[in-house]
């Protein structure tokens, strides 16, 4: 590490666990509020060198693209009753922003969001398109620069898997037992 700013960390890549500890440290400081979740991981990522900012980034957008899925937007569209392409994207976003278990538990199974989430208010919850900038802000604000592109693959053309009629509520039903007993059933 070289000398640097008090308080802020110099040379130093963020890993995998790092990156979920950032994500859960600031949901808890907020309450999860989406909209205070991503001022506050902006906050927490200016203490950091602008090359772990990017680490950041690049874990968020690979975290993105792997929940581009047919069964993880079946679940989104249940849960929220209903999801275009840019309600997806910041669903994905808050899903992110739910943390590791969550995340990783809804990719593992969609349906277990039934049993991984404590509640789901579609009012409120199920959307943090703010979380999706908090890199390029942070950047921008440690730098005075636009973030340089990450050198990632692009994200893929079409959701991964088999598509699903999000227009049929029995498809929805077997697909997502679980999530249509507890948020669609009445």
């Amino acid at each position: 590490m070289r000398p640097g700013p008090p308080g802020r960390i110099l040379d130093r890549v963020m890993d995998e666990t790092e990156f979920w500890e950032l994500i859960d440290r600031t949901r808890e400081l907020t309450g999860g509020d989406p909209e205070e979740h991503a001022d506050a991981l902006v906050d927490a990522l200016k203490q950091l060198d602008p090359d772990a900012v990017l680490d950041f980034a690049r874990h968020f957008e690979s975290r993105m693209n792997r929940s581009y899925r047919w069964d993880v937007w079946g679940a989104a569209w249940v849960l929220m009753d209903g999801a275009s392409d840019d309600a997806f994207e910041y669903f994905r976003c808050w899903l992110i922003g739910r943390g590791r278990d969550v995340f990783e538990g809804a990719l593992h199974e969609p349906d277990d969001l039934a049993d991984l989430l404590d509640d789901f208010d579609e009012e409120t919850d199920g959307e943090a398109e703010a979380l999706g900038y908090v890199s390029d802000e942070a950047y921008e604000q440690l730098t005075g620069l636009e973030a340089p592109p990450l050198d990632l693959p692009p994200p893929p053309p079409e959701p991964a898997g088999p598509p699903l009629d999000f227009e049929s509520e029995r498809v929805l039903a077997d697909r997502f037992p679980r999530l249509w007993e507890r948020y669609r059933e009445e």
